[in-house]
């Protein structure tokens, strides 16, 4: 019989000293290409596809009253392309990401497009498990780990 022990919750926290890294439970290795990516690593990477989006919102769009809308839409349409077709976004190559699947292929599009959706409501993303994978990777079953 299966209990919550086996199954494990985000509810638990990281404190629960069942894995010594983030990752293990996952069969990755605590460092190096292939671990699970930090914390540090994702934001600098999700802050430069920001501002490249940004910056394509001013460019494209001029005069736009709702600048940060229309971030957000090309911060959407980044994801859904480029994590569908490669599994990373410009931000997350310059920092040595790549979104895979538990079995460690690139996401593909359904997962991306989920998965940027719910990145765009901001609240799934900052929620981890003690795996430090947020609920949108959760639902999609995916993490975001080290390329190199």
């Amino acid at each position: 019989m299966i209990d919550r022990r086996d199954v494990g919750s985000w509810l638990e926290g990281p404190g629960t000293g069942r894995q010594r890294y983030p990752g293990e439970r996952l069969g990755r290795p605590e460092e190096g290409p292939g671990s699970v990516g930090r914390v540090g690593r994702r934001i600098v990477a999700l802050v430069l596809d920001w501002y490249l989006c940004w910056a394509l919102a001013q460019w494209l769009v001029p005069g736009w009253n709702e600048q940060g809308l229309m971030t957000l839409a090309f911060l959407f349409v980044l994801n859904v392309l480029l994590v569908g077709a490669t599994g990373h976004t410009p931000g997350h190559l310059l920092l040595g990401l790549q979104v895979q699947t538990l079995a460690g292929r690139p996401a593909g599009f359904a997962r991306a497009v989920v998965r940027s959706l719910l990145l765009c409501l901001v609240v799934p993303a900052v929620v981890f498990d003690p795996d430090q994978r947020g609920l949108h990777d959760r639902a999609v079953d995916t993490v975001l780990v080290r390329t190199r």
